[in-house]
């Protein structure tokens, strides 16, 4: 037996605390248990529950996961405002599928120590935070990864100190995560270029009434291949279908700046789509794969810089660059730089990544998959969306093809709600929606992605229409919100890892919601231009205090075992909640403009007139006399009816929230 506690050599910085198996990413102050062979603890805090202990006494992958967390240290929690994380779409950690062989080694390990040495076993130094990789002798140690990174010579003895999983040296892992910051960077940088710079594209196009099919188009096909590239990564590994949707990204951007009609630009912005929804997803399960649960706080918070510094960049140089060098060069710049990053991944990503099992064909992988379900949601998402932008607008609520779309949608939807249920691998399992606190954390995360857009879409139209600013002074007033929206993320990561209390950051985001919609929707021309800065405040605080919030609070009220599948009905709700936004409040605003324009402009031109304003915002600014006070005075109206619905929303949302019960950090539910 060894004469003494591991946890003894061990400093009081860097002895790791305990954390409950329910909230893994952090967990209330305690210690593990050190035992010398390999046994879950069956009493105490480190018992499982009841439903999860028929296991055995061996040591499972998920809590061995867990034991190795606490081995790595962690500067903070933070969370980017809208994460992209996954863990549905990610494979069981390389070692579970030989942990039960392992298991049976490391007791015989242990034993031999305990006989002959004082040196403590391999589950006990882990679970007390040493260095399991420090011993050439410890069974944790794949010897199938000892060749696994060519970029270095000494890449055997490199990946033995790195602390990263799966065998990546540290040299390689800032390789390939510079790399995934480079290209979030790149996608949050489209995303805001598209909201400050929409109204100068349509209206290149006379198309301006069809402004919403930018954004819709691009999450349509981000929302409905996300789950099956995860699953698909699976089978054959992260690196085919990374390398193959940075490509997508890249030719669809070509494809973008060399459109020449607003039909051909639209699809290109759903291959935008395709490109961009892929490669964040896979990068997000790529970083997972490679960092432990604890340490994965600390890289967030990278990525919640990169969300802040490429949203405030994308939106203060996206109008600049339409107003000087055309809306072309938007996004032939990103193209040079997404190549360059398929070269680096095509180099440092390891070629087995993320493999579960057996490696598959695509047809295998296909045929695993849930295909019946993803195709009736995106006839359903995609049959609505084309019902509300046309109907009123582009064609008559009576034409047989508006009808048609909803009639489509109310048939579509149904059924695949009823295909849910009999899924074996649905990508959306109906029982997390059907009871409270995760069905009002759902919805509400929803309703505040549904905000978000909104706002986003039609900010700009307000400043361009009415206030009758350039694209570049319109982009450059969506820095603040882009930049408030970021730190208010990271801020609420921090409080939340301090207070451990996850109530507040949702009550205060949907506060926030409330009043920031309130304000939008008495924004008056003749204000000061703090003023115009000022009233985006506020939703941009609540977008960044609720989205963090809620993604720890659905992990908290949910077991162990539902987490993974509970984070991908969330992130899925927030995709529907953009796709919705946007369309939703283009419905709204696009069906009010007409009334509001037929019934304020006036003379023997008004047919004339109407049809100008409508097809190209940039019209607005060349009317002249009462013509465009006219106008003006129509757009800021349906404008102001579009943001009192996004009232309506908000307060829906802070009433989901209000009478939610949530555990402290560390408790379960």
């Amino acid at each position: 037996m060894a004469t003494r506690s591991d946890s003894e050599d061990l400093s009081p910085l860097s002895r790791p605390q305990g954390a409950d198996e329910n909230t893994p990413l952090l967990g209330p102050t305690g210690s593990s248990p050190t035992t010398n062979h390999l046994t879950v603890p069956r009493t105490g805090r480190g018992r499982r529950d009841s439903d999860d202990s028929d296991e055995g006494d061996e040591i499972d992958p998920n809590e061995f996961d867990l034991l190795l967390a606490r081995s790595v240290p962690t500067s903070g929690g933070f969370l980017e405002p809208e994460s992209t994380e996954n863990p549905l779409l990610r494979g069981a950690r390389r070692y579970s599928s030989v942990s039960r062989q392992r298991a049976g080694a490391t007791r015989s390990h242990s034993q031999s120590q305990s006989r002959g040495s004082p040196r403590p076993s391999t589950v006990n130094r882990v679970a007390n935070g040493a260095d399991d990789q420090d011993d050439p002798a410890s069974p944790y140690l794949d010897a199938e990864h000892d060749d696994r990174d060519p970029l270095l010579p000494n890449g055997h003895d490199d990946a033995k100190e790195s602390p990263y999983l799966n065998g990546i040296s540290t040299r390689r892992f800032w390789c390939i995560f510079s790399m995934i910051l480079t290209l979030n960077f790149i996608a949050c940088f489209d995303g805001t270029i598209m909201a400050s710079s929409h109204p100068v594209i349509t209206s290149y196009f006379n198309a301006s009434n069809s402004a919403s099919w930018l954004s819709t188009a691009f999450l349509l096909t981000s929302t409905s291949f996300q789950p099956l590239l995860g699953r698909i990564s699976d089978s054959v590994g992260r690196k085919p279908p990374y390398l193959i949707t940075m490509f997508i990204f890249a030719m669809a951007n070509v494809w973008c700046a060399t459109a020449t009609s607003m039909t051909s630009f639209i699809f290109a912005r759903a291959a935008c789509g395709l490109g961009a929804g892929g490669m964040m997803t896979l990068g997000s399960i790529i970083i997972s794969d490679m960092v432990t649960i604890e340490a994965r706080g600390e890289y967030q918070s990278y990525l919640n810089i990169t969300y802040g510094i490429g949203s405030a960049l994308g939106a203060a140089l996206g109008g600049a660059m339409a107003d000087h060098l055309g809306w072309r060069w938007e996004f032939g710049i990103q193209v040079l730089p997404i190549l360059i990053c398929v070269l680096v991944a095509s180099l440092a990503v390891p070629n087995d990544l993320g493999i579960v099992g057996k490696r598959e064909t695509f047809l295998e992988a296909l045929q695993a998959f849930d295909s019946r379900g993803s195709l009736l949601l995106t006839t359903s998402i995609t049959s609505l969306v084309l019902g509300l932008n046309l109907g009123g607008n582009v064609l008559p609520w009576s034409h047989p093809f508006v009808i048609a779309a909803l009639v489509t949608f109310s048939v579509a939807f149904p059924t695949f709600l009823y295909s849910q249920s009999l899924a074996t691998r649905p990508i959306m399992p109906l029982h997390l929606v059907r009871h409270s606190p995760r069905m009002n954390l759902i919805f509400a995360n929803a309703l505040a992605s549904i905000l978000t857009n909104a706002i986003l879409f039609n900010i700009p139209l307000y400043f361009q229409a009415v206030l009758l600013l350039s694209a570049t002074d319109s982009g450059l007033r969506l820095v603040i919100p882009s930049v408030v929206a970021s730190t208010a993320g990271a801020i609420t990561g921090l409080l939340i890892t301090r207070t451990r209390r996850l109530k507040w950051p949702l009550a205060a985001g949907t506060t926030f919601f409330v009043l920031g919609t309130l304000a939008l929707a008495s924004l008056q021309r003749g204000w000061p231009a703090l003023g115009y800065l000022l009233v985006l405040v506020p939703h941009a605080l609540g977008q960044g205090f609720q989205f963090p919030g809620t993604f720890m609070a659905v992990l908290a009220v949910s077991a162990q075992r539902d987490q993974a599948v509970v984070t991908s009905t969330l992130i899925l709700w927030r995709s529907l909640g953009m796709v919705l936004g946007i369309a939703a409040s283009s419905l709204v605003m696009q069906n009010a403009l007409v009334v509001y324009l037929d019934r304020h402009v006036t003379g023997p031109a008004k047919a004339d007139i109407i049809a100008r304003v409508r097809e190209s915002v940039e019209t607005v600014a060349t009317l002249e006399g009462p013509a465009r006070e006219q106008v003006v005075l129509s757009y800021e109206a349906a404008l102001r009816l579009t943001f009192l619905c996004c009232v309506a929303v908000a307060f829906a949302s802070w009433c989901l929230i209000l009478r939610v019960k949530l555990p402290r950090l560390g408790q379960r539910k």
